[in-house]
């Protein structure tokens, strides 16, 4: 056994599998009920005892719905406390810009679903029970690869039980943009970089009060709000680093810009007690130039971190993982597919997240590092903004990259009844 393989030697529980998804995000649990759906024997770690853990992805865009439909689960998961979206309004410098109307998509489901993720995680989880080949150990988290030779033949984890090894013919990494699985398996992001950091907070909402407004830019200042019922949930965007320099002002002095920009928040802003009310997410743009290594795929946020330009991280997940099932379930049935046949997920969706991406950036070039420009100067509202709030048919236009992305994903994996 040479240094490499120095992770196989047993030390607790063995389990064996033909999948084994490390991550129980939007990719990992639409995966995992994917392949249990089509008869492959697959394990989901998560490694938290639940899926309850605010300020992540709650956008469920038209794409995602489809993919519900798709799978005959929409009915079920409608009836899960939600907020629709169907034009994104703003206001850039005074001016009021509309951004997108997703009701001008040809689609059966037109809107945007605000739901909480654990929402939207429990119910996949919930729903794959059905499925004997789908197991999620939750509490597991996965610590390190298990190699065998010059190919990752499963992962070493911890849970309450104890050290567990789960030998699998294909492990996948769905375990996020601080990827451990991708760190182990020595692929190397591609960054690309972004402007900006987000601060995430809530704001209460008091009966009957509603607003349509969904960003708000400002000189030297941007934030976006969106009405989540009974709250408002609130990103306050300031530039690359600065979350020291804003949180040496004061809590007051953001809570008073807030107000400024968004007067109908202000009696909400009384919840915002301490810093401990106000989550940073550091923004991130990367992507792996290679998402596989024999026995290994890398996909969602492991595979490419997106900015929060758009909500569009989650879709892209679940496009992946619709994407994976559809390429790899069939030929998984009968063990690992070569490298060549994974690299066949990152040839699909490449396309889409470059294109993701590439829009991402001309929205941070032009919108967003002009409006956190230092020096209090009049914005004007950008030309294409203008275009599409003049034009109607743009904001279909826009509503379409919104809501359904790149190259959107359909269900053709197989189903075994």
């Amino acid at each position: 056994m040479d240094a490499g393989d120095f992770s196989r030697q047993p030390r607790g529980r063995t389990i064996k599998v033909r999948c084994c998804i490390v991550g129980g995000g939007p990719a990992g649990m639409m995966l995992g009920y994917l392949l249990g759906r089509a008869g492959i024997d697959v394990v989901v770690l998560e490694k938290h005892a639940d899926f309850f853990r605010d300020f992540r992805g709650d956008t469920v865009h038209p794409s995602t719905l489809q993919v519900m439909d798709e799978l005959g689960l929409i009915d079920g998961f409608l009836k899960l406390p939600h907020q629709r979206l169907q034009k994104m309004d703003g206001v850039f410098g005074g001016t009021p810009v509309r951004i997108a109307d997703l009701s001008r998509l040809k689609v059966k489901y037109p809107f945007i679903a605000f739901m909480p993720q654990w929402d939207f995680l429990n119910f996949l989880r919930e729903s794959g029970k059905r499925f004997a080949s789908l197991k999620v150990m939750m509490s597991t988290e996965a610590i390190d690869l298990i190699r065998d030779g010059g190919r990752v033949a499963g992962v070493r984890a911890n849970n309450p039980e104890g050290a567990v090894d789960i030998e699998a013919d294909l492990t996948i990494a769905c375990d996020g943009r601080h990827s451990l699985v991708r760190e182990r398996a020595g692929l190397a992001t591609l960054e690309i970089g972004a402007p900006m950091d987000v601060l995430w907070f809530r704001a209460g909402k008091r009966q009957n009060e509603t607003e349509s407004v969904f960003a708000r830019v400002d000189p030297g200042s941007m934030m976006v709000t969106f009405d989540r019922g009974d709250y408002w949930q609130c990103a306050y965007v300031i530039a690359k680093g600065q979350y020291d320099a804003v949180k040496a002002r004061g809590l007051s002095a953001l809570l008073d810009d807030v107000a400024r920009m968004a007067p109908i928040l202000k009696p909400g802003l009384a919840d915002v007690k301490n810093w401990d009310d106000v989550k940073l997410l550091t923004v991130a743009i990367n992507r792996l130039p290679r998402w596989t290594r024999p026995g290994l795929l890398c996909i969602g946020d492991a595979a490419h971190a997106m900015s929060p330009i758009g909500g569009v991280g989650v879709n892209l997940a679940v496009q992946d993982a619709v994407a994976t099932a559809n390429l790899l379930a069939a030929k998984l049935a009968n063990g690992c597919p070569a490298e060549e046949e994974l690299d066949a997920v990152r040839r699909r969706r490449e396309f889409p997240v470059r294109m993701t991406q590439r829009m991402q950036v001309v929205a941070q070039n032009n919108i967003v590092s002009a409006a956190l420009k230092p020096g209090g100067e009049a914005l004007k509202v950008p030309l294409v903004l203008r275009l599409i709030t003049a034009v109607p048919w743009l904001q279909g236009i826009t509503a379409r990259f919104v809501g359904l992305g790149v190259r959107p994903e359909h269900v053709h994996s197989p189903l075994r009844a």
